[in-house]
């Protein structure tokens, strides 16, 4: 508590995934979580905090966001909402006029940022665009010393980042990116006709972004990711062998015993999005150049794992 007080950064457990935090009201504290993770300025971090009331001292909350936060806080969703003046950082907003708040699950988080009674910009700590980290060593191994301090809570319970939608009055309720919080259950306290999904965007980096989780490629290993059906898994690893390759997999339920490191995941959504990104972890851990990934079920509620393989698979530029 005293580093995140002193403008250091420290990294903590959410339910989502490991957080990079530092105080988001001091700008030089901010631009230090961009620094140590090669993050563009133009993409907002979302502000952890440790309560509705709290959330309502940084924005300006309307009824379409306080019945969400209700029902949702604590929790993995993420509300974007005007921001109050003078409340957080501008870095924490990249220089726009609105701020993504949530209040974490996550009783460690829940306990720091009570004691701390301050708000906590905290995006995955990890270097940027790569797959977010789920433990404390997988923090360690990507960010190292850039960190002042890690606190190990143990695996993420999610394993996949928050929801985030734009909840400002006189405007439609628009989710910006798909996570923990199914579309679905979003719509239950709003008419689903006044929900608009933009999480498919894509940022561009150069321009303020509205939310975090927009660029093309994001949450990618350092090796080729692709994705394929199970009919073409083998011709995947053919491929790949053939181009001198050190394989891995990731496979749903049973492995196909077709390349030399493989890991399968659960055949349901939740499931399988808490381990994925420790499976890319392991795999890159590994040594894998390439890894191949059965492509998962249609439907809403594989929505975001379907998002992150996307992103994840969108080839790294030269």
């Amino acid at each position: 508590m005293a580093l995140l007080r002193e403008g250091k950064l420290v990294a903590f457990p959410t339910e989502t995934v490991y957080g990079l935090g530092a105080r988001a009201d001091d700008d030089e504290a901010v631009r230090r979580i961009y620094a140590a993770k090669g993050r563009p300025a133009t993409n907002p971090s979302i502000v952890h905090v440790a309560s509705l009331s709290a959330a309502c001292r940084l924005a300006h909350l309307g009824v379409q966001a306080r019945s969400l936060a209700s029902a949702f806080w604590p929790g993995p969703l993420t509300i974007v909402a005007r921001r109050r003046a003078g409340a957080v950082a501008d870095a924490t907003t990249s220089g726009g006029d609105t701020v993504a708040m949530r209040v974490p699950a996550h009783p460690v988080a829940l306990a720091l940022l009570t004691q701390l009674d301050l708000p906590v910009a905290a995006p995955s700590a990890n270097r940027s665009m790569h797959v977010s980290p789920t433990t404390a060593a997988h923090v360690a191994r990507s960010l190292g010393d850039r960190v002042d301090a890690i606190v190990d809570g143990g695996p993420a319970l999610h394993g996949i980042e928050s929801t985030i939608v734009r909840a400002v009055d006189g405007e439609p309720l628009t989710v910006l990116r798909l996570g923990a919080v199914p579309l679905a259950a979003i719509a239950t306290f709003v008419s689903p006709h006044a929900v608009t999904d933009a999480s498919a965007r894509v940022d561009a980096m150069d321009a303020a972004a509205p939310a975090p989780g927009g660029q093309a490629r994001h949450y990618a290993p350092a090796g080729r990711l692709v994705v394929v059906s199970r009919a073409d898994l083998a011709g995947a690893v053919a491929d790949a062998r053939r181009a001198g390759e050190r394989i891995g997999m990731v496979a749903v339920v049973d492995r196909p015993h077709l390349a030399e490191s493989e890991i399968t995941l659960a055949a349901d959504a939740a499931s399988y999005a808490a381990g994925l990104y420790a499976a890319l972890h392991e795999l890159e851990s590994r040594g894998c150049d390439a890894i191949v990934v059965e492509r998962v079920p249609d439907g809403d509620t594989w929505s975001a794992v379907r998002d992150r393989l996307r992103r994840a698979s969108v080839p790294q530029r030269r």
